[in-house]
Parts: structure tokens; C-alpha cells; sequence
């Protein structure tokens, strides 16, 4: 089975995505096939605002140290860190060499949608570069509440699908009526965020091929370690937690497998 097929089971992917090390391993150790990245927790554990092109080096380091990830990797590539489609295939490729299964690249740049012909040329450049790499074509109209409309989603789309996209990713579409019309209108998986209040099972009767957790996991990491020192704080009790002995251990089998 490829990361592509992943797509195409009898129930939606659901993709946890990791801003280090640690957190993709216990991913992976809990069962899931695939992880992504978030840029914004890689960009907020450098202290840096996500989407502002600063996740580059972090990015591409984690890739490489996730090499031997038991599971297959997609990285999250904001817009691709550039505005050059070659540049940006250059980049793919080079991650690729090291295992990367897929990307994720957004057609807007600094908050702002860009012209949909020059993110197509960069999905474009990608599969020629990279054919295997699975590229997640993002449209980023609900997400920045822009041009949010089921049509001008799909126009966009429409361009990235031609590009050679392998999926359409469109974050903060949530209403079941825009996913259903989404999923239908699209040759290629629709791949949304968790949606409350709509589970794994419903999201796939709409038509969603994947679902990703964005940077839920690394926020919900940060609420619950001040939660802990809280409660240590305050004299509530403290949270039970993964074992310091286990959680090594989990470390030192992945230290064996990246061991040259």
C-alpha cells in the first residue's frame, strides 16, 4: 500500500501532524500509517508566527531526522517558502531523497491569496520534479475567510487539479452541505480539518478522503503541560502521564533505527 492509497480506504485518513521528534513517534506508535507536520507548531516551538516563510530550516531538519519514522511522512511546506516553481521543486526533491511521501503547499503568501495560475505552476513544477511525492494542493479560502465561497474554492481547485495535484486540502471548510459539494465536484481526495461535532464516519459519507489535525495536537500539548504546572502550583492533582522509563524507551528504539 502507498501513502496514496491511504486515500482511497473504506474510511477517511485521519492524519495527526507533529512538530518534532517525539510528538511523531508517539503518533506513530499509537497506529497511525502516515504523519504530517504543522508548520505552525514547528514555526511556534522556534518562537516565530507560522506562515511567514520561517519554517524552512526547522522543516527540512525534521524531515531528515524523521528518515526512519515507522509510518509515512507528509511535510507541511507553507507555500513552498518561495515564489520560484523550480525552487520550490528543488526543495520537494531534496526531501524526497530522504523519504518524504508528501507535501502540503498553500496558495496564499503572507495572509494573502495569490493568483491561483502561480501556485498551479508551482504544483506543476512539483510532479515534474517529484512524481511520487503526493502533493496536497491547500486552498486557503475559508481558511482566510477570502473569496469563501463554494465556487471560488472550486475554481481554484480546478486549477491545481490540472497542475497534477494528487489532493485538494481546503482548512476551515466545515458546513456539511459545502463539504458534500466540494467532495463531489472534485476528481481528486478532499482533504479537510477535524471538524467538531462531525466525526470520522460522517465526514467520509460527505465525500472526505482525509482529515487532518493541524496544529490542534501541538495547542492542546501547550494547554495541558500548563495544566500540569498548574496543578503542582495550585495543589490540585496532577495529570497522569506517559512514564519517564517508557517514553525513553520509545527514543532509544528510534535512536537504534537512525544509527548509521
Amino acid at each position: 500500500m502507498t501513502f496514496a492509497d491511504l486515500h482511497h480506504g473504506s474510511r477517511p485518513l485521519v492524519l495527526p501532524n507533529a512538530w518534532d521528534v517525539a510528538s511523531a513517534l508517539a503518533f506513530a506508535e499509537a497506529g497511525f500509517p502516515a504523519i504530517g507536520t504543522t508548520s505552525f507548531g514547528v514555526s511556534a516551538a522556534l518562537g516565530t508566527p507560522d506562515a511567514g516563510r520561517t519554517s524552512r530550516p526547522a522543516t527540512e531538519e525534521l524531515v531528515h531526522r524523521l528518515r526512519a519514522l515507522p509510518a509515512y511522512l507528509t511535510a507541511d511546506i507553507e507555500d513552498g517558502y518561495g515564489d520560484d516553481p523550480l525552487e520550490v521543486a528543488d526543495l520537494v526533491v531534496a526531501l524526497a531523497d530522504v523519504g518524504l511521501a508528501g507535501v502540503n503547499i498553500e496558495d496564499s503568501t503572507f495572509g494573502e491569496l495569490v493568483d491561483p495560475a502561480a501556485h498551479a505552476a508551482k504544483v506543476a513544477a512539483i510532479k515534474a520534479a517529484a512524481p511520487e511525492v503526493f502533493v496536497n494542493a491547500r486552498v486557503e479560502t475559508y481558511w482566510l475567510n477570502k473569496d469563501a465561497t463554494v465556487e471560488a474554492t472550486l475554481d481554484r481547485a480546478r486549477a491545481y487539479v490540472d497542475a497534477g495535484a494528487d489532493g485538494i486540502f481546503v482548512p476551515a471548510a466545515a458546513e456539511p452541505a459545502v463539504l458534500e459539494r466540494l467532495a463531489s465536484a472534485l476528481p481528486l481526495p478532499l482533504n479537510v480539518l477535524a471538524v467538531p461535532g462531525l466525526t470520522v464516519g460522517e465526514l467520509g459519507d460527505l465525500g472526505v478522503r482525509r482529515i487532518s489535525t493541524g496544529s490542534l495536537p501541538y495547542r492542546a500539548a501547550i494547554d495541558a503541560a500548563v495544566a500540569v504546572v498548574t496543578a503542582v502550583r495550585d495543589e490540585r492533582d496532577v495529570p497522569s502521564a506517559t512514564p519517564y522509563p517508557e517514553a525513553q524507551a520509545r527514543l532509544e528504539r528510534y535512536a537504534r533505527r537512525v544509527r548509521p
